[in-house]
């Protein structure tokens, strides 16, 4: 049997926020950590008998992983998070993931306790029915690596045993900034190496990853190297719009220019090679103080409500496509296609399937901005359109080449022109003037298949408009 947390100062209580949409409070958690060096610090072996703590208390939405081990062996615990009764959405589609370290640096406290808050808030809010928390888990799963440097963390330093800077220490640019410390090679080091294995086979369609930090006040997205806006520059600005009118002032900017220049981050490397669109949260430098009475949450609250609003939100960082009409007339194809997402792409295809799942015509590529649509025309054989098929999509989720692929089956029918008299008439395949109407066969998607959520602008303004009820 696991041995519960009690190591812990009385007058060093730390609490988790109260839903903001909610009357009802959530439980307030001690923080387990201990005066050290003027910091709060929660050590490796304390940290262990929490989250196996959380496992225990918690099976239905709690499951406990380790990753692999520090270079000293200590174990790094990846919390995993969900309702996990439910492999999908109710609706059927993928549930999002969102994934979530700390503690690259082993000195930076807050940036570790922030990303301990993060899991212990949702925990805390399922176990007290909270709506929120409930529908977060319920149609997401969130992935917390609290501590990628318990051996740094330990002994009270920024670097890792070997002496090595972490987050400069991944496969992006490695060790060519002006740096210090970023290891032998990309990856040289044990805790980095496991860090980039999970991104790449677990979470490798995460639609937001946050790693972070204790410094100064400010997040900054990609990139560290160059002072040049990222391709995804829309998505960025759009949250940061978000943020700073309705959750918090804090800046929210290019990490060059915001920061330093900087190569090698976990960062830059979550974006420039995995696609996802990364922050790094950096807390303000003033760590606690033994003898304050300054809660955890009192401490992070303004941090914690840009991570809910993150995290809330998490369905709208991509492109999500949504065609509305194909018209097919003289030989051109016309299809208008919302995006309903934040997120632009740039090479989207329209792509005819026949019945045995060919591919008998595919449109150029196309692009569609973020929260906008656009009407395209192609030439196309109707000839090609003979028979009973259907439609899918296939676009990346974002601007960034790195981004994944998706390939979506399409539930409009086209409507094809009745050259006689110019009307037109629906169906899927080459118009016979005998048949009004072909019968819609639906054909499942290819690999990486997500379901475009339909909804009216109403619908979806109204659900931005909940998410930010803080």
């Amino acid at each position: 049997m696991r041995v519960a947390i009690g190591l812990v100062l009385s007058m060093l209580l730390a609490s988790v926020p109260a839903s903001y949409a909610q009357s009802t409070a959530i439980e307030e958690p001690m923080w387990p950590g201990e005066p050290i060096d003027n910091h709060i610090h929660l050590t490796w072996a304390t940290l262990t008998m929490e989250v196996n703590e959380w496992a225990d208390d918690h099976p239905d939405i709690v499951d406990l992983t380790s990753i692999g081990e520090s270079e000293l062996g200590k174990t790094l615990w990846v919390v995993r998070l969900s309702d996990w009764s439910m492999e999908t959405k109710e609706d059927g589609t993928a549930k999002e993931i969102i994934y979530i370290d700390g503690g690259h640096h082993g000195n930076e406290y807050l940036g570790t306790a922030l990303a301990w808050l993060s899991a212990k808030w949702y925990i805390n809010g399922w176990a007290n029915g909270d709506e929120e928390a409930i529908n977060v888990l319920q149609n997401s799963e969130v992935h917390v690596f609290i501590m990628l440097n318990p051996d740094g963390n330990d002994i009270d330093t920024r670097w890792n045993i070997n002496q090595v800077d972490l987050n400069r220490n991944y496969d992006h640019y490695w060790n060519t900034c002006p740096t210090t410390q970023p290891g032998s090679a990309a990856f040289s080091e044990a805790e980095t190496a496991a860090n980039s294995v999970y991104m790449n086979t677990v979470v490798p369609d995460a639609d937001l990853y946050v790693t972070m930090h204790t410094g100064v006040w400010i997040m900054l997205y990609p990139w560290g190297k160059w002072s040049e806006q990222p391709p995804d520059w829309e998505l960025f600005h759009g949250i940061r719009e978000e943020v700073q009118s309705n959750i918090s002032e804090i800046p929210i900017q290019n990490a060059n220019q915001g920061l330093y220049p900087n190569c090698g981050t976990s960062r830059d490397y979550g974006y420039g090679k995995m696609g996802f669109p990364t922050f790094t949260f950096e807390t303000d430098d003033e760590q606690f103080v033994p003898g304050t009475f300054e809660s955890l949450h009192d401490r992070l609250e303004e941090e914690m409500d840009v991570m809910r609003y993150l995290i809330n939100n998490v369905w709208y960082w991509r492109a999500r496509l949504d065609v509305q009409s194909i018209q097919i007339a003289d030989n051109m194809l016309t299809t208008e296609v919302l995006n309903h997402g934040m997120a632009s792409t740039t090479n989207a295809s329209l792509e005819y399937i026949s019945d045995a799942g060919e591919v008998m015509w595919a449109s150029p590529l196309f692009g569609v901005n973020a929260t906008n649509g656009t009407t395209v025309s192609f030439a196309v054989d109707q000839k090609v359109l003979s028979g009973v098929g259907g439609w899918n999509l296939n676009y990346q989720k974002r601007v960034i080449d790195a981004s994944v692929w998706v390939n979506e089956s399409v539930n409009v029918s086209a409507t094809f022109e009745d050259a006689d008299d110019g009307r037109f008439l629906s169906g899927f395949g080459l118009f016979n003037p005998v048949s009004v109407l072909i019968a819609f066969i639906g054909v499942a998607a290819f690999a990486n298949e997500r379901e475009v959520r339909r909804t009216t602008s109403e619908d979806e303004e109204d659900a931005r408009t909940a998410a930010r009820k803080y």
